[in-house]
């Protein structure tokens, strides 16, 4: 187990140059009904079932440095060009940048909506993150659980179960800043009976919460290949 703060911290000396971050690609992607979309570099966190393993475990060897004003052009081109007004991170962890990412924010016309997808530790660990994130009126976060219990997180993540809270506290320290914000949880390797319990842990933050949406595996090949060498099965809907 590790500490996923450390890797974090870690990861961001690799993939974080200055005000420059490591990136993959840029491209239009059809989720939201249409999104402009850049994959970023780098993690805290090793996912059993993320899609972009090899750029999560090899960061050094992976992308290209942007600068920030980059990520907003290259984002805005092709969001102009689908005719979009959702632009989006994905890929790996956007927060580990922390100023790499407020300076790309900070670029974005408020006519565009900019949907933040994290595992949320970064700003769980820090409330000063979610304070910043606050400024930008245009911006909405959607907070990844990953599983439904401490237990499962360490399971599937490979982090010390604590990340788990830290991703609890994130959604609390969002909603208590103001920023707009969601869960969504990873329960392919979930009972049902556990998705109740984290509802009603949830709604202590606000009832709002309860209202979570349920995160589909993508089960690519090489995903199913690793969840298989690991002993996971899907255990949704038992």
């Amino acid at each position: 187990m590790f500490n996923p703060v450390n890797k974090a911290e870690e990861t961001a000396r690799v993939v974080c140059r200055g005000d420059l971050r490591k990136y993959y690609r840029f491209r239009p992607a059809r989720f939201y009904g249409g999104i402009a979309t850049t994959d970023c570099v780098g993690c805290g966190l090793r996912c059993l079932f993320c899609w972009s393993w090899q750029n999560l475990v090899k960061p050094e060897s992976a992308g290209f440095f942007c600068s920030p004003k980059e990520v907003a052009k290259n984002l805005l081109k092709i969001a102009r060009k689908k005719h979009f007004y959702r632009l989006r991170i994905s890929g790996n962890e956007p927060t580990i940048a922390r100023e790499h990412l407020l300076k790309v924010l900070e670029q974005i016309p408020g006519e565009f909506r900019f949907i933040l997808e994290t595992n949320g530790i970064l700003i769980g660990h820090d409330k000063t993150y979610a304070e910043d994130l606050a400024r930008f009126e245009n911006l909405y976060v959607r907070v990844s659980l990953k599983g439904t219990t401490e237990e499962e997180f360490s399971a599937l993540t490979g982090a010390a179960p604590s990340g788990f809270e830290l991703q609890i506290k994130a959604l609390e320290n969002l909603y208590r800043a103001g920023v707009q914000v969601h869960p969504a949880v990873m329960i392919s390797f979930s009972p049902l009976n556990n998705l109740k319990p984290l509802q009603q842990r949830l709604a202590k933050i606000t009832p709002a919460f309860r209202n979570i949406e349920i995160e589909e595996l993508m089960l690519y090949g090489h995903v199913e290949e690793r969840l298989r060498k690991a002993g996971f099965q899907q255990t949704v809907g038992q």
